[in-house]
């Protein structure tokens, strides 16, 4: 049981004491036929009654957490000459002749049905001629996103670095001494008394857990903060040379990508903010095996190490997904869809006890309590799946797909690039309200749900500025 809030508190303690007021002139008095004649005629207990609503008031609201508010982000675009087609891909392949004529094979066969384009990106390591990635090469890679990303923002918002209270940085497979943070803080020339956080090992969920983490420290502090989120991952040290066909889906579906925000609680940014955060969810399954090891970073046979993705995670991330959507729905879904899943869920109880049947699994209508939702790009198969798995369209999904197709997989910045999508195509409008769903290794679900402040549009740096007139495709 969650510990009773302060707010909670002083109401206990004031409803206790007005009925114990109440009591005592009830048991010592004869109360007249009216409460405007009982309370006229007892002015003390009127004061008191007045009093403490006024306590109650100033308490609520001197206490009420901050509103969190999405003043602006930026997407990382690497320079064109940094795209990785098939035809680079298979170059690189076989130019380091690391691999076995049967994985080339086995990794482009996955290539031409993961859905991903011509013009995601590839790591700078990719295009150099010794063909090995070094610890210099993925933090190259790091620095060019977070830098490019932070300098965008800092140039769109005009906040000058020394406003940021708080850095959260977060990327699942590279943690170098000096931290990603310390970098930033060494870039920008950050405050000393600046909070900062480095988050790893959380896979494509980071990027939702780190707004997550962003907005519990903005709403427990009562001052207003400005907090800058680094959302990156690495590729560079990540590449898997062996032949355990697990490891080798990472190395096809996974590019480049690198997204930064800014989050504050000041309510006079409001009218300069995009989205304001409504609710938050995160659910872990790491309890039960097949979850914790569904995607698992290990050594192969030979002793090279790399990040398995199983033949169960399309499984796991749908029994994942189910459990994190029993939490989210009675918090977002409108009465019409609960009641419809009462009804359902009831019916489905008389049909076991009468015949022993089962009924299918009722799935509500998300569309009705989101004009927009951000699918996990994990993959083709995993976009399907959820599409399934909650009965989404076509035009539902067609962020997700397209954000796979032309920039494929980026971890953990993913659900960003669909909102530049969104952004890009002028979608999102005043009071829209929108769905973050991303998976992470572990096994975890997020959810971040946003609120439009006012119409999104685009801007000069947009990363789909060059391209979105050619989206969505026909054929995917």
């Amino acid at each position: 049981m969650k510990p009773l809030q302060p707010i909670h508190l002083l109401q206990l303690l004031l409803f206790t004491l007005l009925t114990v007021t109440l009591i005592s002139h009830t048991l010592f008095i004869s109360i007249p036929t009216t409460l405007p004649t009982f309370l006229s005629s007892h002015s003390l207990l009127l004061l008191s009654l007045t009093w403490c609503l006024l306590i109650t008031l100033l308490f609520y609201f001197s206490t009420r957490p901050r509103p969190v508010l999405l003043l602006d982000y930026a997407c990382f675009k690497p320079h064109h000459d940094r795209k990785c087609s098939l035809e680079v891909a298979e170059y690189f392949v076989r130019r380091s002749r690391r691999f076995s004529t049967k994985s080339e094979e086995f990794m482009r066969g996955i290539y031409l049905k993961s859905g991903l384009g011509d013009e995601t990106y590839a790591p700078p390591f990719i295009f150099q001629t010794d063909y090995e990635a070094k610890h210099s090469s993925a933090v190259m890679e790091a620095e060019e996103g977070m830098f490019t990303s932070i300098d965008s923002l800092f140039s769109k918002t005009r906040v000058d670095p020394s406003r940021i209270d708080v850095l959260v940085v977060t990327c699942g497979m590279f943690t170098p001494s000096p931290s990603l943070s310390s970098i930033i803080v060494n870039r920008y020339n950050l405050r000393q008394d600046i909070k900062s956080f480095n988050l790893s090992g959380m896979g494509c969920s980071s990027g939702v857990t780190s707004i997550d983490l962003t907005a519990k420290i903005l709403r427990k502090d009562r001052s207003i903060k400005y907090a800058l989120v680094v959302v990156t991952e690495s590729i560079s040290l990540n590449w898997y040379f062996g032949d355990n066909r697990s490891m080798l889906v990472t190395n096809c579906i996974f590019r480049v990508g690198c997204a930064a925000a800014i989050v504050t609680n000041d309510p006079s940014a409001r009218a300069s903010a995009k989205m304001e955060l409504v609710r938050a969810l995160r659910t872990h399954h790491g309890a039960d095996d097949l979850s914790y090891r569904a995607a698992f970073q290990e050594e192969d046979a030979e002793g090279e190490v790399g990040v398995a993705l199983k033949k169960d995670l399309i499984r796991v991330a749908g029994e994942g997904l189910r459990a994190h959507v029993r939490e989210l729905a009675p918090r977002v879904l409108p009465l019409s869809q609960l009641v419809a899943y009462a009804c359902h869920a009831a019916k489905a109880w008389a049909s076991r006890a009468r015949c022993g049947e089962a009924r299918k699994d009722y799935v509500p209508d998300f569309t009705s309590a989101f004009e927009h939702i951000c699918v996990h790009t994990g993959g083709k198969a995993v976009i399907e799946s959820v599409a399934g798995l909650m009965k989404l369209g076509e035009s539902v999904t067609e962020p997700a797909r397209m954000t796979l197709h032309r920039f494929g997989n980026t971890s953990s910045s993913l659900v960003f690039y669909e909102l530049a999508y969104y952004e890009a195509k002028g979608r999102v409008r005043r009071g829209d309200r929108m769905w973050m769903l991303a998976f992470g290794t572990g096994f975890k679900v997020c959810s971040l749900v946003w609120k439009a402040i006012d119409d999104l549009k685009g801007d000069c740096e947009n990363p789909w500025n060059d391209c979105i007139h050619r989206y969505p495709l026909k054929a995917w």
